[in-house]
């Protein structure tokens, strides 16, 4: 259903924190015009745990209007409560998005079992295509394969963004799912490698300062030519490492601030760059050829 470059968009922010909407609009209109297949509002990358569930659903209407169905939209809508979850992703069907990306639960540890049912009961509430977020590093829980193969069988669950185990958990996956359900990588630099063996797409941070090149790597690979998905992936490479060189979305912000794409707005906890970063990340900008 949904393929390719997504990006995982960021939420721009003026410095005192407020949200900043003329930027947030110029974003999406930015990913449009260079090609990127599709956006996500409110993810992690979006900076969901710090915005209210006000400013949360606003940002998925904003994001939906200004896209005005020239790409797909996909709503962040997971929370580690099951009724908010259902909730959130409620006022996304209704905002007009046209899928929600539903992290598992973070914090609280649930079993398989209890994922398995907070996945099922949001999708039963629901009817709007569903897409799973397995990213255990930050939720400090592990979607398993085996339970992802259980709720491929509900209708509205599409897919999953897969952030934990590397190559070996997106082939389990496939082997388990096949046709179900689509696979798309969370780990930019693993992408390629989960569709030149059948994945459907990435779901993106680095795709917010190289849309286009991140687009271009997508296409080569979905039609399976590793020679020219390789030759594109190793000029990206070192943008991967410098846009994680501290928590995510730290990196990526201070690279779109430094493109003059958004102001240098942030929220706590999180902080602006390192300074130590700067630079690092600047040269993997002009490498990438995003950045003069």
């Amino acid at each position: 259903m949904f393929h390719g470059s997504m990006v995982a968009l960021v939420t721009p922010m003026h410095p005192d924190g407020a949200l900043d909407w003329e930027s947030l609009r110029r974003l999406v209109d930015f990913h449009i015009e260079n090609s990127t297949d599709a956006i996500v509002a409110v993810g992690t990358t979006g900076e969901s745990p710090t915005l209210d569930v006000k400013e949360h659903i606003r940002v998925i209407r904003e994001v939906v209007d200004q896209a005005h169905g020239r790409v797909p939209v996909i709503a962040g809508t997971g929370a580690n409560c099951t009724r908010e979850a259902e909730e959130l992703t409620r006022a996304a069907l209704e905002a007009g998005a046209d899928a929600c990306l539903l992290v598992a639960p973070y914090y609280n540890r649930p079993t398989q079992e209890g994922l398995y049912l907070h996945f099922k009961a949001i999708a039963e509430a629901v009817p709007i295509p569903q897409i799973l977020y397995n990213v255990p590093s930050r939720t400090a829980c592990d979607l398993l394969p085996e339970t992802v193969a259980r709720l491929a069988g509900i209708s509205n669950i599409i897919g999953i963004k897969e952030a934990g185990g590397g190559v070996a958990r997106g082939r389990r996956i496939l082997e388990l799912c096949g046709e179900k359900l689509d696979l798309y990588s969370g780990d930019d630099d693993i992408a390629m490698e989960y569709m030149l063996m059948g994945g459907r797409g990435t779901i993106s941070v680095t795709a917010n300062v190289a849309p286009k090149v991140v687009h271009e790597l997508c296409t080569v690979a979905l039609r399976r030519d590793r020679e020219a998905a390789e030759a594109i992936n190793a000029g990206l490479g070192p943008l991967y490492t410098a846009l994680f060189s501290e928590a995510n979305p730290i990196p990526v912000k201070w690279a779109l601030y430094e493109m003059g794409l958004i102001a240098e707005g942030i929220r706590l906890p999180l902080t602006v760059l390192s300074e130590r970063y700067r630079e690092p990340l600047r040269q993997a900008l002009r490498q990438a050829q995003v950045l003069q």
